[in-house]
């Protein structure tokens, strides 16, 4: 009897592309990675049923005209719009939560993040990875200054003790068990970057060289990077309060010395009368506390925001690929 060996079956692919103000890049995007996808599917590398879903975060310009345009005119784009703005992590996560597939890759829509790398992202994942990082390499196209500061914003992470991969972004692959396991994680102050690692399945990386976007300005500007510079820190670590309690006991041995010093000039009659004992220690104190009262602060603000329990994203339209077999996006 002969036996009847079966062929396992491609992986359906789940390209995500959060969007916001994008109507300068989408049509290229667009066409690079549904010639990269027609590529893949021809080395049987995936199912003929992946697709590409953008996911619209409440942009301003003729983002979601353009998305739902190309959703009409090819059968394996799917289009998801967002209520409101509510930021590039929440986006992502979004597209995660609302999208099937064997495999769910997040990339920006600059295409900065080289698509190319999916390929090989795919390839890992067939030997046996769930979680799949993009890793950059070569940061050359990226001014100096924000090569610099990203730079060291990762070192500053590790020093505070928050687990994340250096030069990582949100260009990744998620098997269908990792993100089930993603959607189990309720906090509403999200740092994706981190979240990621405490997943805790089998992963891996994979570098690739960062380009020039494709077209217009980087919808990432210096203050949202400190904006979710902070939030990693606060998110995932407690060492800012740590560092508060220091800053206690060193203002209290200043404090100590302070009052020694003031001691010594009123004995040695070199002094102005009060200056000492009154101006230095109220600059130094108030501008401690305040500093700590902040950084509290911050703390007990997040608390109030995950108490809430508000929805991290609302969906105002999705837009289904026509090819898939299964609904392309969630409708729960």
């Amino acid at each position: 009897m002969t036996a009847v060996v079966q062929m396992k079956s491609p992986p359906r692919l789940a390209i995500i592309v959060p969007c916001y103000n994008e109507e300068e890049t989408l049509q290229a995007t667009c066409e690079k990675l549904r010639t990269l996808l027609a590529a893949l599917r021809a080395e049987r590398a995936v199912a003929a049923q992946s697709y590409i879903c953008f996911v619209d975060d409440g942009s301003r310009d003729k983002t979601w005209e353009i998305i739902a345009r190309l959703t009409a005119e090819h059968d394996d784009i799917a289009g998801l719009k967002l209520a409101r703005n509510v930021g590039h992590q929440a986006a992502v996560l979004a597209g995660l939560h609302e999208c099937d597939g064997d495999a769910l890759i997040t990339i920006d829509a600059d295409l900065q993040d080289d698509e190319g790398a999916i390929r090989e992202m795919m390839q890992r994942m067939g030997q046996g990875y769930d979680v799949v990082l993009g890793v950059r390499a070569d940061r050359s196209s990226d001014a100096w200054s924000k090569r610099f500061f990203a730079e060291s914003y990762y070192r500053l992470l590790k020093a505070m003790g928050v687990k994340t991969v250096f030069n990582h972004a949100d260009y990744r692959l998620l098997s269908q068990r990792a993100a089930d396991a993603l959607r189990q994680f309720p906090e509403a102050n999200l740092f994706l970057r981190g979240m990621i690692t405490l997943i805790g399945f089998k992963w891996t990386t994979v570098s690739y060289a960062r380009r020039e976007r494709l077209a217009g300005e980087s919808k990432y500007p210096f203050r949202r990077m400190l904006s979710l510079a902070w939030e990693g820190i606060t998110s995932f670590s407690v060492v800012p309060l740590r560092i508060v309690s220091v800053i206690g006991l060193l203002v209290s041995l200043a404090s100590l010395a302070v009052t020694a010093w003031a001691i010594y000039v009123r004995l040695t009659g070199d002094y102005v009368p009060g200056w000492a004992s009154t101006v230095v220690p109220m600059y130094f104190l108030g501008g401690v506390q305040i500093l700590c009262l902040g950084v509290i602060g911050e703390y007990i603000g997040k608390i109030y925001m995950e108490t809430k329990q508000r929805p991290r994203y609302l969906v105002d339209e999705h837009i289904a690929a026509h090819k898939l077999t299964a609904p392309a996006v969630r409708t729960s």
